[in-house]
């Protein structure tokens, strides 16, 4: 067994081991928040399920062994042995062991009519079949070399253990496949060794991590890792996702959510242009009648409950600068009838009769659920959203004239200019936003850094606005970055989701926006803190504003894309 370890190691308890286009993972986390003792396969069609223990055995017993993995194998080492997996394509695992049997079983003991694995031998592939109901999709084990020594629960019912083991041959070796699949193919054959599965895979991903990182160097030494995290995350098309899709994690939160996705795009723009284009297209694919865009879209799910703030304009004019070649004149327009309609969506549907700027209807719509802003009501006209819009009005009218629509340019320029004069006469009250609600008309401000983020506006801004603004902001870091509620406030929470934690969407704006407002040194350091963040505690969906411990799914590919970006900024800069 000579398959070789490369690339960065991480730990399978933070990080799924994956690999670009699956749709499934070997992962001990099988739920929100749950750990398994064992790895298990881990499918995130028709949402996330585990279906397969993946068990070493010893003598039939299971045996205590170690789990390291890089971007191109997983090993489990025990004392008596080891057992190696790697990705033949993204449907498809091989396993081989030696010194230590494998046993593959069914997660779910209890099989009912509508729920639950069913198992079987299939004569015609000669292979072991598991089917799920959850996923609606089957798992076959090819046995290519070795003895199968145990059955359990063959065409059973019920409640019963199912699954096989599997032990080495005379050569002291065994090798498995275990494909994904839908209903049927032929029996499973391959013509490449283990050790030439696990190098084809090694050298998949060094050619996407040299793509979108081709400035990486020893001071950004958390790159290779967070593109891991991006290229494992990837999945293909099917179901509802119509594009080649970069989920959020392979954990649980395994979904396309419509602004994480701006920062996946912008990441991978330069490298990857055409991924980078699909992240950012992909929810425009389910944009509704009125023009609004879904709360999110997974394999067989698309949910329009709540909407996803207006971010698409400022996220288009930096992704269009990034694409190593412009986008053609179809494409402009295309976009452009999009992010219109996007925009009315907001100046229709979102305005009180008679008010001039258009609200959230709860906090999921802002992106920031929790956020202390919305604890005095929820329909709640705020200073983000407006600044959005404005941002997003700009873009707007730079499409238009790109695209000869001279008429649609100065409108979308009046319209951003009527919007921002009504924004600092309504809500801005000479030290601060405020928000207001709709249904009382009632203003308040809060500790939280959701009322500072009109600084996204930048250059726009008066700059004795923008100034006072980036004092506000200062309050907010702590060693680790930008706390989204004032670590001194009565309602901050350590793991308070949006009350309290870092996290990567609310840095890469405000960063923008004080850099393009002229407060470089203060971007700088936001940068620096989060970088080091991320280095130190990993692609977490949040952090601890104190600690900086990594919060809720460990795996987020908006934070890894997140330090992509301001690494490479970084890097530029520091290359001047």
């Amino acid at each position: 067994m000579t398959a070789a370890p490369s690339g960065p190691a991480f730990s399978v308890h933070d990080i799924p081991f994956s690999t670009y286009g699956s749709w499934f993972d070997i992962s001990p986390v099988v739920a929100e928040k749950t750990y398994a003792d064992d790895l298990h396969l881990v499918s995130h069609q028709n949402g996330m399920h585990a279906v397969l223990r993946l068990i070493p055995l010893a003598e039939g017993e299971r045996v205590r062994t170690d789990w390291r993995a890089t971007p191109g194998l997983l090993t489990w080492t025990g004392e008596r042995g080891r057992v190696d997996l790697a990705y033949e394509t993204p449907d498809t695992v091989r396993l081989r062991g030696s010194g230590l049997d494998i046993g593959v079983f069914a997660a779910a003991q209890a099989l009912t009519p509508f729920s639950g694995t069913y198992f079987f031998h299939d004569p015609a592939a000669d292979a072991h079949v598991f089917t799920s109901y959850e996923t609606g999709r089957r798992y076959r084990v090819t046995v290519l070399s070795g003895t199968v020594t145990e059955v359990a629960g063959n065409q059973a019912l019920g409640s019963a253990g199912r699954g096989l083991t599997v032990t080495a041959g005379a050569d002291g070796v065994w090798e498995i496949a275990v494909e994904e699949l839908d209903t049927a193919r032929p029996p499973f054959t391959s013509e490449v060794s283990f050790d030439e599965v696990v190098e084809a895979a090694r050298t998949a991903f060094a050619d996407f991590v040299d793509a979108v990182a081709p400035w990486r160097s020893a001071a950004i030494p958390a790159a290779e890792l967070a593109a891991y995290v991006v290229w494992s995350a990837t999945v293909r098309p099917a179901g509802l996702v119509t594009r080649p899709a970069v989920l959020m994690s392979k954990h649980w939160m395994d979904k396309v959510w419509s602004w994480d996705h701006c920062f996946n795009a912008l990441a991978l723009a330069p490298g990857c242009p055409e991924l980078g284009l699909d992240q950012f297209q992909l929810p425009f694919d389910h944009q509704d009648a009125s023009g609004a865009l879904p709360d999110s879209v997974t394999h067989s799910e698309v949910l329009h409950n709540f909407v996803k703030p207006p971010i698409h304009g400022w996220a288009f004019g930096r992704l269009r600068r990034r694409l190593p070649t412009p986008p053609s004149q179809a494409e402009l327009a295309a976009v452009y009838e999009r992010l219109e309609r996007w925009t009315h969506f907001w100046l229709t549907a979102r305005r009180a009769p008679g008010a001039e700027l258009p609200y959230y209807q709860h906090g999921n719509d802002s992106g920031w659920d929790n956020a202390t802003t919305f604890d005095p009501e929820r329909v709640v006209v705020t200073a983000d959203l407006a600044a959005f819009l404005i941002l997003q009005m700009h873009e707007l009218a730079s499409l238009a004239k790109e695209l000869g629509r001279e008429d649609d340019a100065r409108r979308w320029t009046r319209t951003a200019a009527e919007t921002q004069a009504t924004l600092l006469d309504q809500l801005w009250t000479g030290d601060r936003f405020v928000a207001q609600g709709v249904a009382t008309g009632n203003t308040w401000s809060t500790s939280s850094l959701l009322d500072l983020m009109p600084v996204v506006l930048g250059e726009h801004l008066p700059a004795e606005v923008g100034s006072t603004l980036a004092d506000h902001i200062k309050a907010h870091l702590t060693p680790y970055g930008l706390a989204t509620e004032l670590t001194t406030s009565p309602h901050y929470l350590a793991d308070g989701y949006w009350r309290g934690p870092i996290w990567a969407p609310a840095t890469v704006l405000i960063e923008d926006g004080l850099r393009r407002a002229g407060h470089h040194r203060l971007a700088d350091d936001i940068s620096a803190r989060f970088r080091t963040l991320c280095e130190t505690h990993g692609f977490a969906e949040n952090f601890d504003a104190v600690t900086g411990t990594g919060l809720r799914d460990r795996a987020y590919t908006w934070t890894a894309a997140s330090y992509l970006l301001l690494a490479e900024a970084h890097a530029h800069r520091d290359g001047r």
